[in-house]
């Protein structure tokens, strides 16, 4: 470890608790009250959203926000004018604003409930217009400004009218406070610290099954952040395997790993290049995980990860800036392991093999040349004309070997690629390439409702011409002048592919944030888990119609 000293508080995830009780009736010194708009609440009124009712605001404040579930209980039972503190904070109910007031009692300090909980602090959150992304925000901000405390009760679970918007407020709630532990040489702020438990009150026994489910995909989410964020003196391919392994002893996972004598042996030439600068060998790691039921009609998707544990350019050396980011350069593997480790307890219901291609890429005394050629698993020989490309290089070994050995009915890969998908669409979307109409409009859509957005990019026919080589089958990048470099990365791509549908998913922008915000905190964001559990808990309900 070099020296560092672990953590002897790491940071952990906030827990999320259903309960059927009211906000009154939950032991919690900290009370969260949702908060609509106006326009927004009339609106609600309208469509018969749980927790607005006429009631919610009269007289003086009918034309201003509206407080949902739990604050007229709130108001009566401490005595508070809850309106009255909105309209001092100027407070507009707006998404992710937050009104905190603390609780006093004269002589006594916390004001006690039925003389039994000592309440220290409401704070009222803002819902704005009430839509999926309105409730990310509010739980997001809820997080950050809960930092220390240890446990809090909310009826905002209980406002959400639909599982897209609680899964939304649980995925703020629990990511927004993301960090590192493990590498303080003293031990963290406790006043800094993620909020320690929340509990959702007046979440029906109906409603207890989402909100777990919710919390098992934010912690999958954060457990691929966790290993994204693992500096890279630490984390190398053999790392990597290490993770993959544990984790499939904790969760029941046939795990194999190939070193570099067997991809030497078996021709695993892209993974074997792209390595044989560092002095730290790369690795095909395959997670499998099978469903307690399968039949011959079960669906088996293999996920492919760009593992680059760090990506220095090889000897088409890196900028010494744009180095600082390439710890994240196995931002797929991480996401890949993520899904893979919240399977078993979503009760996904179709075969998933999570293919790792992981590999550190070094300007060794061995590292590959430019003009080198390699010859990928399939046979297919390659000109390479940049090693500061290499992601496509591993992942067609990748896919490749799952094409010939494993028989998947859908084949989908996921990488921090190029750079020209963060020039075409920044880090709000991840670029979607797909040879199957189908699985493209699924994974969207599954993108849309975990709230990681995709656009689909053409592949372009006439660009093919691009990756003409003189003395290989292809090169691996463009050599025909067309400037379309994460469009001709993906054409490069399918050549592996075969005829299984295909997608390809390329998150070097959305895969990593520049600053904090909403859940998304600065570095890389484990892009894809939310969007790929989201599908395939589709798609083995639809096989199972």
């Amino acid at each position: 470890m070099g020296g560092i000293v672990l953590d002897q508080n790491p940071v952990r995830p906030t827990t999320v608790v259903p309960d059927a009780r009211g906000v009154l009736d939950v032991d919690a010194p900290v009370l969260a009250i949702p908060v609509w708009s106006a326009d927004a609440a009339m609106t609600a009124l309208d469509d018969d959203t749980p927790g607005v009712d006429d009631t919610s605001a009269t007289g003086d404040h009918a034309d201003g926000p509206w407080i949902g579930p739990g604050g007229a209980e709130v108001a009566d039972a401490l005595q508070l004018d809850l309106f009255w503190l909105l309209e001092r904070e100027n407070g507009t109910g707006r998404a992710g604003e937050i009104v905190s007031l603390p609780v006093f009692e004269t002589g006594r300090g916390a004001s006690s409930v039925d003389g039994d909980v000592d309440v220290t602090r409401v704070v009222l959150v803002g819902l704005g217009d009430g839509s999926p992304v309105a409730y990310r925000k509010a739980g997001a901000a809820l997080a950050r400004s809960m930092r220390g405390v240890d446990r809090l009760a909310t009826t905002i679970g209980a406002a959400a009218e639909d599982d897209t918007r609680l899964r939304a407020f649980i995925d703020g709630l629990m990511l927004a406070t993301f960090a590192l532990g493990g590498f303080r040489s003293r031990p963290a702020d406790p006043a800094k610290a993620p909020l320690g438990t929340a509990v959702l009150a007046g979440v029906a026994d109906d409603g207890a099954a989402p909100v777990r489910r919710a919390a098992v995909i934010a912690n999958a989410t954060w457990f691929a952040r966790e290993l994204i964020h693992t500096p890279s003196n630490v984390k190398d391919p053999a790392w990597l395997a290490e993770r993959a392994r544990q984790l499939g002893h904790d969760g029941d996972l046939e795990v194999h790993v190939r070193d570099e004598r067997k991809l030497a042996a078996e021709g695993f030439g892209g993974l074997v290049a792209v390595g044989m600068g560092s002095a730290r060998p790369p690795r095909l790691i395959a997670v499998r995980y099978e469903p307690p039921s399968v039949g011959p009609d079960t669906p088996h998707v293999v996920l492919v990860g760009k593992g680059i544990t760090f990506d220095s350019g090889g000897l088409s050396l890196k900028p010494s800036a744009s180095m600082v980011t390439m710890k994240t350069d196995m931002s797929g593997a991480a996401v890949v392991l993520g899904v893979l480790s919240a399977l078993a307890e979503l009760g996904v219901t179709v075969r998933v093999t999570g293919l790792i291609a992981a590999a550190e890429n070094m300007p060794g005394a061995t590292a590959q040349r430019p003009s080198d050629v390699i010859t990928q698993y399939d046979g297919t020989t390659v000109e390479v004309l940049n090693t500061d490309a290499e992601g496509r290089l591993v992942l067609a070994d990748a896919l490749a070997y799952a094409v010939a050995e494993l028989e998947p009915t859908a084949l989908v890969d996921i990488a921090t690629l190029t750079g020209a998908a963060l020039v075409a669409l920044g880090r709000t979307h991840a670029a979607l390439y797909a040879t199957d109409d189908s699985l493209a409009d699924e994974l969207i859509d599954a993108g849309a409702r975990a709230g990681e957005r995709m656009w689909r990019l053409p592949l372009v026919e006439d660009y093919r011409e691009g990756l003409d080589s003189a003395v290989a089958d292809v090169a691996h990048i463009d050599t025909g002048g067309f400037g379309a470099s994460s469009i001709s990365a993906a054409l490069f791509l399918e050549r592996f592919t075969g005829d299984v549908p295909w997608a390809h998913l390329d998150i070097a922008g959305a895969g990593r944030a520049e600053k904090n915000k909403v859940e998304l905190v600065k570095g890389g964001t484990a892009f894809g888990v939310r969007a790929l559990l989201t599908w395939l808990e589709s798609l083995g309900a639809s096989s199972a119609r």
